[in-house]
């Protein structure tokens, strides 16, 4: 049973804590670059899977968890590691730590780890070396277990060395401009690799990506005596995009094919799978426009293309985000996740393409596919089905389509299945519970269904001075969605006192900003600054995810217009509030979320007196080929949208105080975009304040992102306070 009832989080739900302690936070406590962080993250485990056998993986030390009752036995040591491997310090082959240690085995004693030098599989209990490469620090490293063949990038060219020591070189043109074994069209479409190996082993698929006709973008490294260009390939809306091929290296055969996919040109290839029995290929195929995708088989000797399976169209977008999945026990049924009827759910086909049913439905989102249980038949699953703001895992039997779920806890659960899918590592959190972490029984039989707490991690802010942290719901501007927010306010808040308050904005697709999770999963500088005074505020507008199709697609060709509205409904909200000081209304985003900042401070310039624009989309035509047309279509098919969206013709509409921030190497949103509004304001006379990070790209990273808060901090504390 649900420890709260489904409907309490549309009301407040306030966590306030004790006032013992009155420790404040610094930057170095709260943001991930600081000095302090790491000891005021909640207590974690580490744990991974040797066939059913739950495996906590440590620094120094490997234990085996009795799953019933959570208790530990010492596997190995490091020490045991180095001295079984004959490890050489002095030499780099020396295992600095083990938690990265895989068991890929099920049946066999042995873990797979890596030193700077090689890449080794050690029997733990005769205490030997197996099987060992050489490989380790190369790109892209993708190691087969069955075959245990690897494929890697050197020097741009793509290799193959297969499990005797034997090294392949598969390409001789690789280059800046000819890409190959590593991931294409931008990381779009869930694309985060660049090589596929068969389930033997035996064949591997890669991308090969011609950029060769894409106009560079030049950045500059100005860390040498003299500054030195550093372009960056980098396809603009409605500008000539690359071309992808997708090639098959059989190491029997010692050949390559291209699957003949036909003419490359403005077409994507993604969501690369394999056949059980290693002899297809299945891939999904869209047009530029990203409103027709097929799902296509090829022959994996010939390349030869077999059939058309799928076919998914739409007025504005189809995204295909996941692989096929064959049942394990059933070599001709596949499972297809697809937001074909709203919401992104499981599909049942058969090989030759014909739809058998669907097993899941409801207006909720399959989030996650973990994996199968062969021994129910079943599929495991992560979904927001309970209630939008909560994460469940849950199977489905492929067979009768009954849903089970299978953690009971309110809040946001993670799973990791073991291999025979009897058992799940369940990490969870909720608004006041930092972490829990328990393996769950999901098979049949008298312990089906238990879950083992293997810890439960206490308030490591316990003896600081908190906020309060506070969930709710609005209605969006069509008056009938419902739009969840956070608020978090000062420790020591009082409802007669007038609070500063910031609204913290993303907005875009593919995230979110609330959820059942700790806090709220509130951002730690929230609660910086909330110590300062301040009151924060984050709604997740229309066009936002994990909310169903329409709900995503209601920005479509207008990005920025639809979310401002829904933005503004919460200004609306923040008014009704008496605390709420009107005249001192801020707000701060990054990305897609800078973009929103200006726009908002830019179309409701009475509104808001301080805006902080990190890393800021100005006009979606100097954005990105994949991601820009998908949700803007091109700027010579959809003029009207852009020049709407554009915050350049909109510069001499600024009134409050705005800081744009932006990594002076930025290759995600380009430098030109702050530039080009920089240069808009100069014309239009209106004066905003500008910072650049040196050498850092979309995010600061490590302690410059202390620097990066202490500066938005600033900015608010000496304009908005």
């Amino acid at each position: 049973m649900m420890k709260i009832k489904h409907l309490l989080i549309l009301a407040f739900l306030t966590l306030s804590f004790p006032m013992a302690a009155q420790q404040l936070f610094t930057l170095e406590d709260l943001n991930f670059g600081g000095n302090n962080y790491r000891n005021l993250q909640p207590k974690n485990m580490w744990h991974t899977w040797w066939g059913d056998e739950l495996i906590r993986t440590d620094i120094e030390d490997c234990y085996i968890v009795d799953k019933k009752t959570g208790k530990e036995k010492l596997l190995f040591t490091l020490d045991d590691i180095n001295k079984w491997a004959k490890s050489d310090e002095e030499a780099n082959r020396y295992v600095r730590h083990l938690m990265n240690a895989t068991f890929p085995y099920p049946d066999q004693p042995l873990v797979a780890l890596g030193n700077k030098k090689s890449f080794l599989l050690l029997n733990f209990k005769t205490h030997e070396i197996v099987w060992q490469d050489s490989l380790s620090g190369q790109t892209a490293n993708d190691w087969n277990k069955i075959s245990r063949a690897t494929a890697y990038v050197e020097d741009n060219q793509l290799f193959v060395v297969d499990g005797k020591g034997v090294k392949k070189q598969l390409t001789t043109d690789g280059s800046r401009e000819i890409v190959y074994g590593q991931s294409v069209h931008r990381n779009e479409f869930g694309i985060n690799k660049g090589t596929f190996w068969s389930p033997d082993g035996q064949r591997l698929a890669f991308y090969r990506m011609d950029q060769s006709m894409v106009q560079d973008y030049p950045q500059v490294d100005i860390f040498p005596r003299e500054a030195t260009h550093e372009p960056d390939k980098y396809p603009m809306a409605g500008m000539t995009s690359h071309k992808v091929t997708v090639g098959v290296y059989d190491i029997a055969t010692d050949k390559s094919i291209y699957l003949k996919a036909g003419d490359p040109t403005d077409r994507y290839f993604t969501n690369i799978a394999w056949s059980p029995d290693s002899k297809t290929i299945y891939m999904f195929e869209l047009n530029r426009d990203q409103n027709d995708c097929r799902l296509i088989s090829y022959n994996a000797t010939t390349g030869e293309r077999i059939a058309e399976l799928y076919r998914e169209a739409s007025d504005k977008y189809v995204e295909p985000l996941n692989p096929i999945q064959f049942l394990p026990w059933d070599n001709e049924k596949f499972v297809m996740q697809s937001q074909r009827d709203g919401y992104n759910h499981l599909y049942l086909y058969n090989k030759e393409g014909k739809l058998l049913k669907q097993l899941t439905c409801g207006p909720w989102v399959v989030q996650e596919v973990l994996g199968f249980n062969p021994k129910q038949k079943s599929i495991i699953f992560e979904a927001n089905k309970y209630h939008p703001l909560h994460r469940q895992i849950y199977s489905v039997n492929v067979s009768s389509g009954k849903i089970t779920q299978l953690t009971e806890s309110d809040g946001v659960h993670h799973g990791t299945l073991s291999a025979s899918g009897n058992y799940v590592i369940d990490r969870h959190s909720a608004p006041t519970q930092p972490r829990n972490i328990s393996v769950v029984n999901i098979s049949g039989g008298s312990t089906a269904g238990k879950a083992t707490r293997l810890l439960t991690a206490e308030d490591p802010w316990k003896d600081y001075q908190q906020p309060i942290f506070e969930c709710g719901s609005i209605k969006a501007a069509d008056g009938v969605t419902d739009l969840y927010y956070r608020m978090v306010k000062p420790h020591d808040f009082d409802a007669t006192k007038k609070y500063p308050t910031v609204i913290y904005v993303y907005g875009g697709p593919h995230a979110h900003n609330v959820e059942a999770g700790w806090h709220w999963y509130s951002r730690t500088w929230e609660t910086y600054m909330a110590q300062k005074g301040y009151v924060l505020f984050i709604l997740d507008n229309r066009g936002s995810e994990h909310r169903g199709r329409d709900f995503e697609q209601a920005t479509f060709r207008q990005l920025g217009q639809i979310e401002m509205q829904d933005q503004m409904k919460g200004v609306e909200y923040l008014r009704t509030q008496p605390y709420v000081d009107m005249n001192r209304l801020g707000i701060h985003g990054w990305s897609f979320g800078g973009f929103m900042t200006i726009s908002l401070m830019l179309n409701y310039p009475e509104v808001f007196k301080v805006g902080v624009a990190g890393g800021p989309v100005i006009d979606w035509k100097w954005y990105e080929v994949m991601y820009g047309e998908r949700y803007m279509d091109t700027p010579q098919t959809n003029p009207e949208g852009y020049e709407k969206t554009s915050l350049i013709n909109k510069a001499g509409n600024l009134k409050g105080k705005l800081q744009i921030i932006t990594g002076y190497n930025d290759n995600t949103v380009v430098p030109q975009h702050c530039l080009s509004f920089l240069d808009a304001c100069i014309k239009a006379g209106t004066q905003p304040d500008f910072f650049a990070y040196p050498g850092e790209e979309h995010n600061m990273r490590g302690h410059a992102s202390v620097h990066l808060h202490e500066r938005i901090t600033q900015y608010f504390e000496d304009y908005l306070k």
